[in-house]
């Protein structure tokens, strides 16, 4: 969907959810769900660009250390990683730094790990453990970009769409960030 060779048409859809929705989240056998208490910049940038390479992720790509180091160590932020056997697979991060609300600000599988009903799994635990905290709202939001089962599932898990916008975005790979 380029209009040029230098951009790409992205909609982005953002849902939210106002109580928890009644799904179970079960522990899975060969796996561990982990906060990473003060990650370093290197590991989330392996989980960051791990995880969105296939996606274009690119906005934290661009940040600086010092400004992503102020954002991810932050206390407010919960960066939980999913292990498999040992292995990450995937991470949620969990976003209150706004009052009564929490974001789902990134989430996603680490590609070895796609196809094994993991990223359901994780998305019932971050939807789970977002609602022991008590907000008033938990949200999220994805894009055409995003792995093409992304948006269902965050309506299978309860999440309601409320907004969508269109715009495009400069391709990432025609500024050097994807090699």
């Amino acid at each position: 969907m380029n209009n040029n060779n230098n951009s790409i048409r992205v909609v982005t859809t953002y849902l939210e959810m106002f109580e928890r929705p009644k799904i179970v989240f079960e522990p899975k056998p060969g796996t561990s769900i982990i906060r990473a208490e003060k990650p370093t910049v290197s590991f989330y940038r392996y989980l960051y660009n791990t995880v969105g390479a296939s996606w274009l992720w690119v906005d934290r790509r661009k940040m600086k250390d010092v400004e992503l180091r102020m954002i991810i160590q932050d206390p407010k932020v919960e960066v939980h990683v999913l292990y498999v056997h040992g292995t990450p697979a995937g991470y949620a991060e969990l976003d209150l730094r706004r009052p009564d609300e929490i974001e789902l600000g990134y989430f996603g599988l680490i590609p070895d790990f796609v196809g094994q009903g993991l990223g359901k799994y994780l998305l019932m635990w971050a939807v789970d453990a977002a609602w022991k905290k008590n907000p008033q709202r938990f949200w999220v939001h994805t894009c055409s970009l995003d792995h093409p089962t992304a948006l269902p599932l965050y309506q299978k898990c309860g999440f309601k769409i409320y907004k969508t916008e269109e715009h495009t975005m400069t391709d990432p790979r025609t500024e050097g960030w994807f090699q």
